[in-house]
């Protein structure tokens, strides 16, 4: 028995990711705020369903006494719930859309990874796969706070990387560039560019990211994808900055 969380498993990436776990035979819990999209996710599935916030402490604490007291273990945590506000150049960017970001983006993820952490570590060991972005290495223009916790993202995964060694724990990354789901709709439409142009983008399917987290959540502990990207092949990635 394989178990793995999955955060913001209601949408997008997070529900891909997770019902292709269960599709694998991992026994999946899923996490996010809208515990309607959540069962929606589950399907006919025995997933476990928890509702959570992952911003605030103790939601994150209870979801994973739930993990624990359903199937007694963690294998594999998919920290991938986040979150973003529309775009605003930085002098009009608010103190409260900043908090909103970080809260989920960066707070969210640690705490879930320090939660996971600590099944693990008394468990034998355990994988993490953080959810980047391509803004964790190449910023959009008008976008802080989803900017500076992609970047802390890397920091997080490094950290984790480094910390988990001693305790069979592994930690990697996958950094997405324009997978087609509900957040990335507006590509089509067209975003702004590093020119401050504004031009359309192009997504790929959302199921090459949920393939990619199944290889990585399959892999022995001894082997480790420290940082993958996928993306769109023709997105402005390269040379971006």
């Amino acid at each position: 028995m394989t178990v793995a969380v999955v955060t913001g498993a209601g949408s997008g990436v997070g529900r891909a990711a997770a019902r292709t776990l269960l599709a694998a035979g991992f026994q999946v819990a899923l996490a996010g705020r809208r515990e309607d999209a959540l069962r929606e996710t589950a399907g006919g599935s025995d997933a476990l369903v928890v509702p959570t916030d992952v911003s605030r402490e103790d939601s994150v604490v209870a979801l994973f006494e739930a993990v624990v007291e359903r199937w007694g273990r963690v294998d594999v945590l998919f920290n991938n719930a986040g979150t973003n506000v529309r775009a605003t150049p930085i002098e009009e960017f608010s103190l409260s859309a900043w908090e909103k970001v970080v809260g989920v983006n960066l707070t969210g993820a640690f705490l879930c990874a320090r939660e996971a952490f600590k099944v693990m570590k008394t468990h034998g060991g355990g994988r993490i796969i953080n959810n980047g972005s391509i803004s964790a290495s190449m910023p959009r223009p008008h976008a802080v706070a989803y900017n500076a916790t992609k970047h802390a993202m890397t920091g997080l995964t490094k950290t984790l990387s480094l910390e988990g060694r001693a305790y069979n724990i592994a930690c990697g990354q996958i950094d997405i560039g324009n997978a087609a789901t509900e957040m990335t709709a507006r590509m089509g439409q067209g975003v702004l560019q590093a020119n401050f142009e504004t031009k359309p983008e192009p997504t790929f399917d959302v199921q090459h990211v949920a393939d990619a987290v199944l290889y990585q959540a399959q892999l022995p502990l001894n082997a480790n994808v420290q940082f993958m990207t996928v993306m769109a092949t023709t997105m402005p990635y390269i040379g971006r900055g």
